[in-house]
């Protein structure tokens, strides 16, 4: 379809942190992707991201950097790169309207844009997506939030940026009720704001080989580089040493029990703690580590869904960790970071199977290991059920984003799923 009153195509800019090798965000990028293509083929497609050459390698997309900053890149002194920050600021209030006058739609698919769960700045990204709402609007695109995450920001400043960035788009979801419930209680009118699962929940599962059989479970270990939120900035050090710690004890039981260990990232900062754990591993259990321990990167969220669909078990602390298990109906355990882990595991009935990743307990998570372990071909089908329920959930959204972004209607619609 064509743009509402023209001749040419649509053309969209897909905006997000998209491009730095965070595979939940690229997950969302996949699923935003092929809805477009699949129902709108002729639609000119763009992306404003935070790393546009990685962008651009691996899905051929016209890409921009999302701040002048991004662009031009630091300095060669720590005195000339501050100032740059400063200058790139001012320059992105000239820069953004221009770019986003080329666009007729801008989408940000899914993501936690409007979380606070870990260390952010409010003249990062919070400004970046205000800024970029208020340039959109002005040269008269359409802004759309799709499935997105949220949480009560406590800084003012990121609470003002969220929900001013969030009350100038003409369409809005969110990926549980938790975020939309976040979102009122920071002041915006959420009652025509629908919700929707996670985009994640609409890609296709991996084709699978036939499954090679071994003596005890393999564990799928989803780990992260973990330092806390921006309220923990003097401890994050101390925070980061007690985790990596920590998954570092549970991944010695594990081979000490049997079980092998496929270990899982969500973005490059994580491999740090892959080889915490594989050099412990091979200091402490060198005759068991080739055996009982795999460490294989993956560069998309389909490349890691294909790494959990070979496991048993999966013991994971990054959210799309979590989600693409349970997306390939793999009984769970959360080590959660956010109340979006908890909620998703709730929503799956496997609210027993977590923990709080700031209060930790080994022997405890070895304890629900082998509850999870025994009552698996009983907890399976039921999310088999629940992800089927996911899928059609998201394909009604899709319907009425193409009725919202490529018709002419503009409000936000009133009905939501849950």
């Amino acid at each position: 379809m064509s743009t509402a009153g023209t001749s040419r195509p649509p053309r969209i800019a897909i905006f997000g942190l998209l491009g730095s090798g965070n595979l939940g965000n690229h997950g969302s990028l996949d699923a935003m992707l092929r809805f477009l293509r699949a129902k709108h083929p002729e639609a000119e497609i763009s992306c404003v991201c935070s790393g546009p050459e990685e962008l651009e390698r691996q899905y051929g997309i016209p890409s921009t950097a999302i701040t002048w900053y991004q662009a031009h890149g630091p300095g060669r002194t720590r005195l000339t790169t501050n100032m740059r920050k400063v200058f790139g600021k001012v320059a992105d209030l000239f820069r953004m309207p221009r770019l986003f006058r080329r666009f007729d739609i801008v989408i940000v698919p899914g993501m936690g844009v409007l979380e606070t769960t870990l260390e952010l700045n409010p003249w990062g990204w919070p400004y970046a997506l205000f800024l970029m709402c208020v340039s959109a609007r002005l040269a008269g695109a359409k802004v759309a939030f799709v499935s997105v995450g949220a949480n009560v920001a406590h800084e003012r400043a990121n609470r003002w940026l969220f929900t001013s960035a969030a009350r100038l788009t003409t369409y809005r979801s969110y990926r549980d009720t938790y975020s939309r419930d976040a979102m009122r209680q920071m002041g915006l009118d959420t009652s025509q704001d629908p919700v929707y699962p996670d985009l994640a929940f609409s890609l296709p599962d991996p084709v699978l080989q036939p499954p090679v059989r071994a003596s005890r479970p393999t564990v799928g270990l989803g780990v992260m580089a973990y330092h806390g939120t921006s309220a923990d900035r003097a401890r994050s050090a101390e925070i980061s040493a007690d985790y990596r710690g920590k998954i570092v004890e549970f991944a010695r039981r594990l081979v000490d029990e049997g079980y092998r260990i496929r270990l899982v990232t969500g973005d490059p900062s994580d491999e740090a703690v892959v080889s915490v754990v594989y050099d412990d591993l091979r200091q402490t259990r060198p005759e068991l580590v080739e055996k009982r321990l795999v460490r294989e990167p993956a560069e998309s969220l389909g490349e890691l869904m294909q790494q959990l669909a070979e496991v048993d078990l999966v013991v994971a602390s990054r959210y799309h960790n979590v989600q693409a298990a349970l997306k390939l109906s793999k009984p769970t355990i959360s080590i959660s970071y956010g109340v979006k882990s908890d909620v998703l595991m709730g929503e799956m009935q496997l609210a027993e199977f977590r923990q709080s990743i700031r209060s930790l307990d080994v022997s405890l998570l070895m304890d629900q290991l082998r509850a999870l372990e025994a009552r698996a071909a009983g907890i399976e089908p039921a999310m088999r059920a629940r992800n089927a329920e996911f899928a059609a959930s998201l394909e009604r959204q899709f319907a009425v984003l193409s009725a919202t972004l490529f018709g002419s209607d503009t409000s936000v619609p009133a009905s939501s799923d849950q």
